[in-house]
């Protein structure tokens, strides 16, 4: 027998297939959804922008997997192909209170302002050299340019060797995917680890001017960093540092490409290219679903609750598009707004991405160079054949194919 909550459950679809259609069908049954993850999880999903801003500050809601009731009862298999986005190891992204400050306050100093703007002349650099690689009137724009540039980004910042990043690719595009075999799910975390943690061995023995060696050097003059700690943060960071700005560059070319007249204002200087940035965080929001946060107690959401012991997953896809913040034409993509763009997509309150400059940094960089060298850039493809990759935390295409010159 079905309850009436099973039947009005939105299972998420593990192929994305219409991403925009099922954000507004989560938008549309209120702040608070019950949906189904890939593998028949039952979550909650908050789907408006102030209900998300409420709960993403709330301290009832808490990043400890040992709170959700299902993981309790062993109803969350060890082969799920989710496991690593909702227990990916002791780091800022799992703890919370005293102890994520302690370790989110070394990563913070690691990236401050002035840090980062320091790495303009680095990115600058690779975007050139990888502008300069661009050949024929055709080319998969995602592959040659989008991927790897804040992958040899966050590759330098956190000192990871150049040959693993081949590898480390096809391990995180498992990680990431709901279609990854169950016999390979733990494999592909255990070398995944491995991989960092040999990073870290390789750190403690030869420290750089990097972020991990940072880490390290803290964790020795008394910040306690276990090596766990340190394996999953340099995860986290490179997981989170290079996905976010592929699909943000990846889907900003898109917009533009579908929308000329815009493109034409910023190419001619009249919108700068930060409003096509922001625009693109909003509308086409690089990540669709974080993963999770669970009640501690009982949490009111608009008319429905959330029950303690449950898991809830926020929908940055539906909510950029919530015309309650945004006005009623938040479905529309538009650089020209002249409202303030507060959209929440790097997140809000305590865990807000701490690599939010670095990403916009890197699409600030990579868009306009991009466009003064291939100014007639377009799709050579319908925007209709583009398709997204099996991944229901990330707005990720395939393959991005494009025509350079007319």
């Amino acid at each position: 027998m079905t309850t009436d909550l099973e039947q009005t459950r939105i299972a998420l679809d593990p192929f994305v297939t219409d991403l925009d259609g099922e954000s507004a069908r989560l938008r549309e049954a209120g702040p608070l959804a019950a949906v189904e993850l890939p593998g028949g999880v039952p979550v909650w999903a908050v789907t408006h922008h102030a209900e998300a801003k409420a709960l993403l500050t709330d301290p009832r809601l808490v990043k400890d997997i040992n709170v959700w009731g299902a993981w309790q009862r062993g109803e969350i298999p060890a082969d799920w192909p989710l496991i690593g986005l909702a227990n990916p190891g002791r780091s800022m992204l799992t703890v919370d209170g005293a102890d994520h400050r302690r370790m989110r306050t070394l990563v913070a100093q690691a990236l401050t302002p002035r840090r980062v703007e320091e790495m303009r002349e680095r990115i600058t650099a690779l975007t050139e050299k990888l502008l300069d690689g661009l050949e024929g009137d055709t080319v998969d724009l995602k592959a040659a340019f989008a991927y790897p540039l804040p992958m040899y980004v966050i590759a330098d910042l956190m000192g990871l060797a150049e040959e693993k990043l081949p590898r480390l690719k096809e391990l995180f595009e498992k990680f990431f995917s709901t279609q990854t075999p169950p016999e390979e799910v733990v494999a592909t975390l255990m070398e995944l680890a491995g991989i960092m943690a040999e990073t870290v061995a390789a750190k403690r023995a030869e420290p750089g001017d990097d972020l991990t060696s940072a880490l390290i050097q803290a964790s020795e003059n008394g910040d306690h960093l276990t090596d766990e700690e340190i394996v999953s943060t340099l995860q986290l960071m490179v997981a989170a540092g290079h996905e976010t700005t592929i699909s943000l560059i990846v889907n900003a070319v898109v917009q533009l490409s579908l929308h000329p007249v815009q493109r034409a204002l910023v190419l001619a200087g009249e919108v700068d290219w930060s409003s096509v940035v922001e625009e693109t965080l909003r509308h086409s929001t690089p990540t669709s679903h974080v993963l999770i946060r669970f009640a501690t107690e009982d949490v009111q959401v608009g008319d429905k609750v959330l029950p303690a012991g449950d898991a809830l997953i926020v929908s940055y896809a539906a909510i950029g598009r919530d015309e309650q913040a945004h006005g009623p034409t938040a479905g529309e993509f538009d650089i020209t707004r002249t409202s303030p763009n507060r959209h929440i997509s790097f997140g809000h309150g305590p865990h807000v991405c701490p690599g939010a400059a670095l990403s916009r940094l890197e699409a600030g960089v990579a868009l306009p160079a991009l466009y003064a060298r291939f100014p007639a850039l377009d799709l050579a493809v319908p925007a209709t054949e583009l398709r997204n990759k099996p991944v229901v935390t990330q707005n990720d295409l395939f393959e991005l194919p494009v025509r350079l010159t007319p």
